[in-house]
């Protein structure tokens, strides 16, 4: 793994874990969630096998410097697209979980010049869903935070009184930078829920069928408003299937780009 920070024309320092063969074919950009890069390692470690991927650190995350200006969803797509278009990338595949799939699909409809040619949505978030209520994950007790984020939180609780101090600070920083971003509208916007059905190239929604935070019938609708899209839940999984039911979510993706 290659771990690059690379000057943006906006004087960004973006930095990418790099891995797979520079060479190949395809490019892969993964977008993390909330809780970081961390949470889609198993994403990246599969494609590198014969793809360039790409994991950047959001900017604001695991201590990496957030410029005022970068305060939104669509600013951080921008930075991504100019990104791929500092490369001369084409023909990627983007796959985002949680927040990274509102990214990914915030990057698809503003792509005006092809770059991007499918999707990824892993419980992701963005829009809103007229009876399907996000739950407010900063207001919930570790415990809770577990209950709703797993389909067996009992093997993926940690106890904060477990943690360093260090680790806890770095936490809460994260969850700061999430809060910058979406504090316009909070884990929706309208102006992109009015786009997805414009958005024509190939997507998968995938979502871990106990997901607690983003319900199943949430990812449903993020599918249907698509303009080309399928769904697929991930059995025994919670809100980051990929972490919970690896070969499930990978065989999904697979198959998806197979068809």
């Amino acid at each position: 793994m290659t771990e690059h920070t690379i000057p943006l024309p906006s004087q960004l320092a973006l930095t990418i874990d790099e891995t797979g063969p520079a060479d190949a074919a395809r490019t892969v950009l993964v977008l993390h969630g909330g809780g970081g890069p961390f949470t889609v390692a198993p994403i990246a470690a599969h494609f590198a096998v014969d793809s360039r991927v790409l994991v950047p650190t959001h900017p604001g995350w695991n201590g990496t410097p957030r410029p005022e200006w970068l305060n939104d969803i669509p600013a951080l797509a921008a930075v991504y697209l100019q990104l791929l278009a500092d490369r001369g990338l084409s023909d990627v595949l983007v796959i985002g979980s949680s927040l990274g799939g509102w990214i990914a699909t915030q990057l698809a409809a503003a792509d005006t010049e092809g770059r991007i040619a499918r999707i990824v949505i892993i419980d992701g978030a963005g829009i809103e869903v007229p009876g399907e209520p996000v739950v407010d994950f900063v207001k919930l007790s570790p415990r809770e935070q577990a209950e709703h984020s797993w389909h067996d939180p009992e093997r993926f609780f940690v106890d904060p009184a477990a943690l360093p101090a260090e680790r806890i600070a770095a936490q809460r920083a994260n969850m700061q930078t999430m809060g910058v971003l979406t504090s316009q509208h909070g884990m929706s916007d309208p102006g992109l829920q009015a786009k997805l059905g414009g958005i024509r190239i190939p997507a998968l929604v995938l979502w871990g069928e106990s997901d607690g935070i983003f319900t199943p019938g949430y990812g449903r609708a993020y599918a249907a408003q698509l303009g080309n899209a399928r769904f697929e839940l991930v059995a025994e999984a919670g809100h980051l299937p990929q972490l919970e039911q690896p070969e499930r979510t990978l065989g999904a993706i697979d198959r998806f780009l197979a068809a």
